[in-house]
């Protein structure tokens, strides 16, 4: 069986020993070897990307999607070491919106670099950096701390943040800036943007927490979105789209209309 289909069978026949009109519940890395052997379907060597599959590339099995009630649909989350839970949630659809102006910015990427990037999102983290454009989009000064930390995070195990940013404003305020990077087919995430903001809340409990996703559109535009958890559910808090020029391609029409901007 191709990946996608086998790790679908896994995740519906979890799903279906669990489900009896319940809106959450639990079931742990252990269960996913027992069912595979019971499917008689060979497990990957990384188990992990199959939970990371659906929690951030595929979706669920319709056997799974049709049990929501409400409006809302099921996703998995992390609920300790090794562990999982199955929840229903209203999910928020994070596309661009496009009718939203695009604001030119004079691109200060190495050739180097745009030459030699491996993968979209490694591409566009470092598009980020040495542009600066956390910095523009929040209006803090802000500083790449580490880039794909991997910690642990009380209540929900293992995470990785695609990089994760230090900064402060002019009032000597001080942030932390966790940074979704989306290339590809990847889909904003709840469940990224919630633990990212859990995991800054037990680190960094004296900072404020400014959660971004950043993605690829077309043209060298990039979509920056500023997202936070209200009520169980990702809000978007602001969004902004840059498309990366040369300096002289910007005309002073456009100058003069960026003026008119509120800040």
């Amino acid at each position: 069986m191709s990946n996608p289909n086998r790790y679908q069978a896994i995740i519906a026949k979890i799903f279906s020993n669990h489900f009896e009109n319940a809106n959450e519940f639990e079931f742990d890395r252990e269960e996913l070897i027992a069912v595979a052997k019971e499917l008689k379907i060979d497990l990957p060597k990384n188990l992990g990307d199959l939970i990371y599959s659906f929690r951030y590339r595929n979706e669920l099995p319709e056997t799974i999607t049709s049990t929501a009630t409400g409006g809302r649909d099921w996703i998995i989350e992390g609920a300790g070491k090794a562990k999982y839970r199955f929840k229903q949630v209203r999910l928020s659809q994070i596309e661009p919106r496009s009718e939203l102006v695009t604001i030119k910015i004079p691109d200060s990427t190495p050739e180097i670099i745009s030459a030699y990037a491996l993968s979209d999102e490694q591409a566009l983290l470092a598009i980020l950096r040495y542009n600066r454009l956390i910095d523009v989009f929040l209006g803090i000064t802000a500083y790449s701390l580490q880039n794909h930390l991997r910690t642990t995070v009380k209540d929900v195990g293992q995470i990785e943040i695609d990089e994760i940013y230090v900064g402060l404003d002019r009032q000597g305020r001080q942030f932390v800036v966790p940074v979704q990077a989306k290339g590809g087919s990847d889909k904003h995430g709840m469940v990224q943007s919630q633990q990212d903001i859990a995991c800054c809340a037990q680190k960094f409990p004296e900072l404020i927490c400014r959660a971004v996703s950043a993605q690829f559109m077309n043209e060298n535009i990039i979509a920056l979105f500023e997202l936070a958890m209200m009520d169980d559910e990702l809000k978007v808090v602001d969004e902004k789209h840059y498309q990366l020029v040369p300096a002289s391609s910007i005309s002073k029409e456009e100058l003069h209309l960026y003026a008119t901007f509120p800040e």
